[in-house]
């Protein structure tokens, strides 16, 4: 499998810099089989029924995003240039892995000063990233970061226009609990409590699980044979609730609907041979490209992706490259909206074909 293989031509006119209000008013391109339809994601509550469950990343988005001063001492007395930072995760010990620009030009011992008394030091400084200890920890420093920090968009988006007050709110799930990300499980930012309560009064099902979505979500996949890519790794938790209710899901004859290829990613690192979800916990580097055996996803709702990306290879072996290809043609011609604050699209493979073996590429840490 080639890189090309995952590229299409894509306008530019068709990047979403804002989403669709309200949330569930985005637009849903339902694809079964060889049928598509244009419908809307408040349509969900006609197209899903009882006896699906639907899994939702429950991660929420840190303010992760922070300009301050680099302070630094000289002989003609103290010198300070601008710093932008975005933090990436935490570390053992209390320090952050964040990166920064421009990067070249901090060395250990430099202190950058932001807002709402917030206060760091390069701790060490690596190819690509820094290592900052702050002055604050704990509930001090989730205080001070939400006052100082600004949301992580993407950089496609960030590339157009500047994060501001409107995407503290646009970029979080509404039932986002568990603080760690960097990026949003943007499937679910088209939910809000109306579409929700109206799925669960129709007999839907919800579980919820977390992955910490990282900032190497956005990474370029670098190899023309995408056998050779390696992915990030993100931290993430399948609670015994999540996988119990997973599995009477699935006993019962039900659909189980990821919502996002987040959510995906971690049910199938979670799952045995046999489709069985686990608890679960630790790092997962789950690569999916084509030729996966999925183990217990039924279908996924997920936006419309990146040319050349490895969630591209993702939903690619969900429904068949050629199938994709189709889908993501269709999705141009009607002009739907692509990326983190784009449309939607609800993709359900044809009924799975128990022969043969799972093929993926790192299956994660079980950490439990």
């Amino acid at each position: 499998m080639k890189l090309s293989d995952f590229d299409f031509d894509l306008p530019e006119d068709l990047i979403a810099t804002r989403p669709a209000r309200p949330r569930s008013a985005a637009r849903l391109l339902v694809a079964e089989g060889d049928r598509i339809e244009d419908r809307r994601v408040f349509d969900l509550v006609e197209i899903l029924g009882p006896g699906d469950r639907l899994v939702l990343n429950d991660t929420k988005v840190i303010p992760a995003r922070l300009s301050g001063l680099r302070r630094r001492e000289s002989a003609d007395g103290p010198v300070e240039a601008k710093v932008e930072v975005t933090l990436l995760e935490p570390l053992p010990g209390g320090g952050w892995r964040a990166m920064a620009r421009p990067l070249r030009k901090l060395r250990p011992g430099d202190a950058i000063r932001f807002e709402a008394g917030l206060e760091a030091e390069v701790a060490a400084r690596a190819a690509d990233t820094a290592e900052l200890v702050f002055n604050l920890t704990g509930e001090a420093f989730d205080v001070a970061l939400a006052q100082a920090g600004a949301m992580p968009l993407p950089p496609y988006i960030a590339a157009r226009r500047a994060a501001d007050v409107q995407d503290r709110e646009d970029y979080q799930t509404v039932f986002a609990r568990n603080p760690g990300a960097v990026a949003a499980p943007t499937a679910s930012l088209h939910f809000d409590d109306r579409l929700l309560a109206a799925l669960a009064a129709r007999g839907v099902a919800f579980s919820h699980v977390t992955l910490h979505v990282g900032a190497g979500t956005f990474l370029p996949v670098k190899v023309e044979d995408v056998r050779d890519h390696r992915m990030h790794a993100e931290w993430g938790e399948v609670s015994a609730r999540a996988a119990d209710e997973i599995n009477a899901t699935r006993a019962a004859g039900g659909r189980v609907i990821p919502v996002g290829t987040t959510a995906l990613r971690l049910i199938e690192t979670a799952a045995d041979g046999t489709g069985r979800v686990r608890p679960w916990s630790g790092e997962t580097d789950i690569f999916i490209r084509p030729g996966y055996r999925f183990r217990v996803t039924d279908a996924l709702m997920t936006n419309f992706h990146l040319p050349k990306s490895t969630l591209m290879m993702l939903v690619s072996a969900l429904m068949g490259p050629a199938r994709i290809r189709a889908i993501y043609a269709h999705a141009t011609r009607q002009a739907y909206r692509f990326f983190s604050y784009g449309d939607a699209s609800l993709l359900i493979p044809d009924a799975k074909d128990d022969a043969g073996p799972s093929q993926a590429d790192g299956q994660g840490t079980d950490a439990g």
